[in-house]
């Protein structure tokens, strides 16, 4: 199902992402990973048009990432509400496979006059079994707030 397929993005990283330090500036990292993860909620809502991000579960950076690295962004789907999905990110440099930045945010489905909707939509049981981590994160979350 190309509604549950996970969704990459490579970026190649340039001296203008760069913060004072000579690495990635986190700013511009949470523009690509949450961009990533917006079209992976698209991929399963169907409706780029109706989709809103409400919440950012953090950016955690593990090592640094640096001028003329090469990054690949996956996200895949955590959790399906009513009326929301919560997308898990990850990025990693090529070459290696740990993943430098991690995150996730949660998206709603939203009308043109601002009402959130019931978009209708459930994970299957098998892709939750496989995902089982990122779903009970997410979980917690939802169930935090």
């Amino acid at each position: 199902m190309d509604m549950l397929k996970e969704t990459s993005i490579s970026h190649l990283i340039k001296p203008e992402d760069l913060q004072h330090h000579g690495t990635l500036f986190a700013g511009q990292m949470a523009n690509w990973l949450v961009e990533t993860l917006f079209i992976a909620a698209c991929r399963f809502i169907g409706k780029p048009e109706d989709i809103v991000c409400v919440q950012i579960h953090g950016l955690n950076f593990t090592r640094p990432i640096g001028n003329g690295d090469i990054i690949e962004i996956k996200a895949k789907l955590a959790l399906a509400g009513t009326k929301s999905v919560t997308c898990y990110g990850e990025a990693a440099c090529e070459g290696d496979a740990s993943p430098r930045v991690t995150g996730m945010a949660t998206f709603v489905t939203m009308d043109k006059t601002g009402k959130t909707y019931e978009h209708g939509l459930t994970l299957p049981p098998e892709y939750i079994a496989q995902n089982r981590a990122l779903y009970e994160k997410a979980l917690a979350l939802k169930q935090a707030k």
